[in-house]
Formats: C-alpha cells, sequence, structure tokens
C-alpha cells in the first residue's frame, strides 16, 4: 500500500506554488498620462481656477470682443472732439459768437428753402397727369433761371436804380467794382451798367477819364440798374462808410431810388466750352 503523502493529489500540491503571479501586460507604445483630477482636499476657489484657467475663447466670442473695443473707441474719439469743440467756442469773443450764430441761421434757412422747393417739385411730379411734361416745364425753368445767373436771358423784377454823376472824373474803376460786389453781397439778382451785363466773371479797368466795363467803355453818369430786393439793396449802399458815402467823398453825387419793375435786358453771348461736356448719359 503507497504512503499517504505520495498520492498523485498530494504530488500535485506540492508542484503547484501556493500564489501564481499575474502575467505582465506587454504594451506596445508609451502609455498616456492620467488627467489630474482634483483632489479631494483642494478648496472651492482652488476648483474655480482650475475651471477658468486656461481661458477657452470662441471666434464668436472673440468677434463681440474686437466691436465693443471698436465701439468705445469711437466713443472716446467723439467725446474728445466735442471737447476740443467746446473748448474753442468758450474762448470766442461775443461778437464771434453772434456772427457765428448768424451764419448758422442763414444756412439752416437756406437749407429749408431749398428741401421745401426739392419737396414741392416732387409733389408735382408725382400729382402731375403728365408727369413727361412737368419735368420739361421744370427744366425750362432751370434753363431761364441759369441764363438770367449767366446773362443771356433778359430780367425783370422789383429792384432798385443807382446813377453817379461824375463831373469831376474822381471816379475811378474799383469804386464801381466795390458797389457791384456790395449790391451782389446784398442779393442782387441781376446788375445791369450802362448797358453792359455784369455776371460773375466781369471786371472793371481804368481807361482815361472813364471805365471799362468786360473791355465795354462807359461814360459817367454811371447807372446801376440792379433786381433783387429793394429793401436789402438800398440799405447796404447807405451804410457808414459804404458805398455812397465813399462816393460823396470823390465830389461825386449818387442818387438811388427804389422800383418795382426793374428791366435788365443787356445780354451777354452764351459762349460754348472747348473741351467741357456734360457727364450726364
Amino acid at each position: 500500500m503507497s504512503d499517504q503523502d505520495g498520492t498523485p493529489e498530494s504530488r500535485l500540491r506540492k508542484e503547484l506554488p501556493d500564489e501564481v503571479p499575474a502575467a505582465a501586460e506587454e504594451t506596445t507604445g508609451p502609455v498616456a498620462a492620467p488627467k489630474p483630477q482634483p483632489g479631494p482636499g483642494l478648496s472651492g476657489r482652488q476648483r474655480l481656477v482650475q475651471g477658468l484657467w486656461p481661458p477657452r475663447v470662441t471666434r464668436a466670442q472673440l468677434i463681440v470682443a474686437l466691436l465693443l473695443f471698436g465701439l468705445g473707441f469711437g466713443l472716446a474719439v467723439q467725446v474728445a472732439s466735442n471737447s476740443e469743440g467746446d473748448s474753442a467756442l468758450r474762448g470766442a469773443r461775443q461778437e464771434d459768437l453772434v456772427r457765428i450764430l448768424d451764419e448758422l441761421d442763414d444756412r439752416t434757412q437756406r437749407l429749408e428753402d431749398e428741401k421745401q422747393g426739392l419737396e414741392k417739385q416732387r409733389d408735382e411730379l408725382e400729382n402731375s397727369s403728365d408727369q413727361a411734361e412737368e419735368a420739361r416745364r421744370q427744366t425750362v425753368e432751370k434753363e431761364r433761371q441759369l441764363g438770367i445767373l449767366a446773362g443771356t436771358v433778359a430780367a425783370q423784377g422789383p429792384g432798385i436804380t443807382m446813377t453817379i454823376e461824375d463831373t469831376k472824373g474822381t471816379v475811378e474803376a474799383r469804386m464801381l467794382l466795390d458797389a457791384i460786389q456790395e449790391l451782389r453781397a446784398a442779393g442782387a439778382e441781376a446788375i445791369q451798367v450802362n448797358g453792359v451785363r455784369v455776371v460773375a466773371g466781369t471786371y472793371l479797368t481804368d481807361s482815361g477819364n472813364s471805365v471799362r466795363v468786360d473791355g465795354n467803355k462807359i461814360n459817367a453818369p454811371y447807372r446801376f440798374k440792379v433786381i433783387g430786393n429793394p429793401q436789402d439793396l438800398e440799405p447796404a449802399l447807405n451804410i457808414p462808410g459804404g458805398v455812397v458815402q465813399t462816393l460823396e467823398k470823390e465830389q461825386a453825387t449818387v442818387i438811388v431810388e427804389r422800383s418795382d419793375k426793374i428791366v435788365v435786358d443787356a445780354l451777354r453771348a452764351a459762349e460754348r466750352p472747348d473741351y467741357a461736356r456734360s457727364s450726364s448719359q
């Protein structure tokens, strides 16, 4: 009979170890480092910092930030510009401020009148039964107005006549030019001197005891026919130190008369430009 310890079961237990080690895992590449996890001992502030940094900026957030920066920069420039304008006005004299306000009022009034005129033309075009005919009528009217300014069309309306008697021969071309400029500044729309139409490019020169207007010789008495508002034209000539007083100091006699109808019929030949052409198609 065999020994109890020599049984096959006992021999098998002796050959097998008590603990079988786990097989090592083979790796084919570097093992990625595990993501850091917030430890259980971190405070709430430290978790907040880990969540916010590094920041994650999207494209939409970047565009919004750029727009806000541009808006802020524009507001800063506008505020600086307004501050400079306010400081300049604070340093201006009272007379300058009054003049600036008058010029602004005049400009505003002119723009308002132009606006009303354009609105009237628009309404006429919209309400006219024959818009093409109305457009032609307005074109003819505009051409007539431009012709009056250019001196190619006769004109009539309220205004004044100014007659300058120069028996001493002391009136010079510059004095007549001052009178023309004063009348233009007072709102004269058409001027004629001794049968010569005065336009934007008119020039005056001395010629012995007489004067030449655009090369045309004229002699005293000098007779101005002016179309405009008589209530503006006459006071402009009679202001202290103005045209009338200057001529009277030269021993000339000046007579200014208002009239409800002044006819300016001296015409200028329409000049055809050599190079300029209309850009409208």
